[in-house]
């Protein structure tokens, strides 16, 4: 059979004699050494290492140029529809976290509880050729025989069709273990219809690329141990066999056949053990699994790093040290809020600990349950989903915020925020549900953008509003709209009389103000000093109050004659003269004074300079309240008329709102339809 030619012009490769036991011919072309080997009936090139370097960065790994190539079938073989290598890379691209990988492992032998699975282990274990690390996982489920792990290794089958099941693509397998290391060798045994087996089977990404396949090649070796010893299963012949042991054996781990069947030893009668080795490094050369920082768990350094990079505030300290934060670098923490329900009989052993389940739910305060009906199809049975919402316990110090969503069982988003950045309201309020009624994205870390997943989303921001009005009090915050109440309460209306009585502080004798700060008599002192826009019926006594109480003074003396001021009628005036007679004064003009200091924070009083014959400000030393002398304030019934037209805008304004939101929803879909048919249409492109 003859193989693909060189890049670079290198002679055809071809088998040297059927003859060979081993399916291994040498070939010497361009001063290079080229070694090929037989899998079942499919010849093998292994390219050498100078021509085809493999990144050990994942994001790397993908970015080489595919040779076209042309492979003739084995006689009694159909030609075929191909996988690249190159599309195992590119599928697994759709982890962008690396804990959403090992959580679709997880989710797998979570599934083996109904065939009875108890546990589920993950831990570090030594390559015991390099000595680099690698990653175990193993359940005592019910296991794989020869075809279901085909099915496995198989692209998009999925032989799961139970709704209390989390896979349902079957992708998961293939795209977990290619995002977190490069090869994958996973042992399995099982027992269906009175017959034993154990199956070993290798997808490595590493063989792929050296020996320049275009085919997605998965050498698999099966033993019947029915009769308590392992004796090969042959399927074409025992050289097929052979080679393909052969090719596990090279490309594996393990150096021998004893050491593959050591693995079964401590599977017992049933389970399943998956080793992903040659894990991948990050951007500075490190692996970017972390088993060396804690031995109980496994870091994403990248993400542990980030946040001690440089010295943080204590809030940003305890910001970190919550479960919100901690997630996204610790897998213990992760995988302790990773299932809603608690497990009756099944752990989860992370580094030889059992990972203690938490939710966050348990720990609100003033907890409420909320039900929501989504509006399905009329085909589908009506469901209604239980939120349970409240304050974290760290608040209000803390402003984590948002929902965990879970979907059969599993957390899909965790503490998504559905109010806008920035905004306070909310801080501290955390809820949790089940939303069966919506499917997940392939990754399982997201939701499809479905019309029930945008309702979803205004029905929660609604949720945590209408709790947050109801309960922030609670917490020590400020309900919304009781603000201006309270603005009202400590600045009531009064008239110029009461503020008169309040001075106290000296001012020049030539000086005279308008409008003043509402201080006690200990602010000021203005006897003896003309008051403009005052009647002229002062008290003539001094009146203290009980202590606690406002002091209210008067003036025991007559002030000094000033200059007629026209226009002090009823409260309301046009114009206002001078105090030095030079001229009129708008009174409009002295009522935009007033309310620009007014909205000061320091507020004051206008003091009129009779040299100047204008205004002029103060700062006194609390805060004043300025009463124009002209201004025409809204009647109660043109106020209700206001709030009812902004009533009405924003009702209008809701509905456009909504019905932008369901055409967004629509475009989304179209969009994605779009996405899907490219990513189809670029893989037959590559097929």
């Amino acid at each position: 059979m003859s193989l693909k030619p060189d890049k670079g012009g290198m002679d055809v490769v071809e088998i040297a004699s059927s003859d060979d036991e081993e399916g291994v011919g040498m070939r010497r072309s361009n001063n290079q050494q080229v070694q090929t080997h037989k899998v079942g009936q499919q010849s093998i090139e292994e390219i050498p290492l100078s021509e085809k370097p493999l990144s050990r960065s994942f994001w790397k790994a993908g970015a080489y140029v595919i040779t076209p190539t042309k492979l003739t079938p084995a006689p009694d073989q159909l030609e075929h529809a191909r996988v690249h290598p190159k599309f195992l890379h590119s599928n697994a691209t759709s982890h962008k976290w690396a804990f959403g990988a090992i959580a679709e492992l997880l989710d797998n032998a979570v599934d083996e509880i109904c065939n009875g699975a108890t546990f589920v282990k993950l831990d570090r274990i030594d390559n015991q050729k390099d000595n680099s690390p690698a990653l175990l996982f193993q359940d005592d489920g019910g296991g794989m025989d020869p075809e279901s792990v085909r099915k496995c290794m198989s692209l998009g089958y999925s032989s799961k069709k139970s709704n209390k099941t989390i896979g349902q693509y079957g992708n998961g397998f293939k795209t977990s273990t290619m995002r977190l290391g490069a090869d994958v060798i996973v042992f399995s045994r099982a027992s269906r219809n009175g017959r034993a087996t154990q199956s070993i089977g290798l997808l490595s990404y590493t063989f792929l690329r050296r020996t320049g396949q275009d085919d997605v090649i998965v050498p698999m070796v099966d033993f019947d141990i029915s009769d308590h010893w392992a004796e090969p299963i042959i399927y074409s012949s025992e050289e097929d066999w052979s080679a393909n042991l052969k090719t596990i054996l090279e490309w594996s781990p393990f150096a021998s056949k004893e050491e593959l069947m050591q693995q079964f030893e401590d599977i017992g009668p049933h389970g399943t053990k998956v080793i992903i080795y040659n894990l991948w490094l990050n951007d500075e050369g490190i692996f970017e699994l972390n088993f060396d920082d804690d031995d109980e768990d496994i870091r994403l350094r990248d993400e542990a790093n980030r946040g001690s990079l440089s010295k943080v505030t204590k809030r940003a300290a305890e910001l970190q040290s919550h479960i919100s934060y901690r997630i996204r670098y610790s897998l213990r923490t992760y995988a302790s809020i990773l299932y809603l329900r608690k497990f009756t009989n099944f752990q989860i052993i992370l580094r030889g600990k059992p990972v203690q389940q938490f939710n966050i739910a348990d720990e609100l305060k003033y907890p409420k349950v909320v039900i929501y009906k989504p509006q399905h199809n009329t085909a589908l049975k009506e469901a209604s989903v239980e939120t349970t919402i409240g304050f974290i316990k760290e608040a209000p110090a803390l402003g984590v915020s948002g929902f965990n969503v879970y979907h059969k069982n599993r957390l899909i988003r965790p503490f998504w925020k559905v109010t806008s950045d920035g905004s306070s309201r909310g801080d501290g309020v955390v809820g949790v549900l089940e939303a069966n009624f919506i499917e997940p994205a392939h990754d399982k870390q997201d939701f499809e953008r479905s019309s029930l997943f945008i309702r979803l989303e205004t029905k929660l921001k609604q949720m945590l509003m209408d709790y947050w009005k109801s309960n922030c009090h609670l917490m020590g915050y400020q309900p919304p709209g009781l603000r201006v109440q309270n603005m009202r309460k400590e600045h009531p209306a009064q008239s110029p009389v009461g503020h008169a009585a309040h001075v106290q502080k000296e001012f020049p004798a030539n000086q005279h103000i308008v409008g003043l700060a509402p201080n006690t008599k200990k602010a000021m002192n203005l006897d003896h000093q003309p008051i403009s826009s005052l009647p002229a019926t002062l008290q003539q006594d001094e009146i203290n109050e009980q202590p606690g109480n406002r002091c209210r003074t008067s003036f025991q003396e007559e002030p000094p004659p000033v200059p007629t001021i026209i226009g002090l009628r009823d409260g309301s005036f046009k114009e206002v003269a001078s105090v030095d007679g030079s001229g009129f004064i708008s009174a409009d003009k002295i009522c935009e004074e007033n309310i620009q200091l007014f909205m000061r924070c320091n507020g004051g009083g206008v003091l009129f300079d009779p040299s100047l014959g204008s205004s002029r400000e103060i700062d006194f030393s609390n805060r004043a309240v300025v009463y124009s002398l002209s201004h025409d304030v809204p009647t109660c019934e043109e106020r209700r008329q206001k709030e009812n037209e902004l009533k009405q805008t924003i009702s209008v304004l809701e509905r456009e709102l909504e019905e932008a939101k369901k055409k967004c929803a629509q475009l989304a879909s179209r969009l994605e339809i779009k996405r899907k048919q490219g990513i189809l249409k670029s893989a037959e492109k590559i097929l």
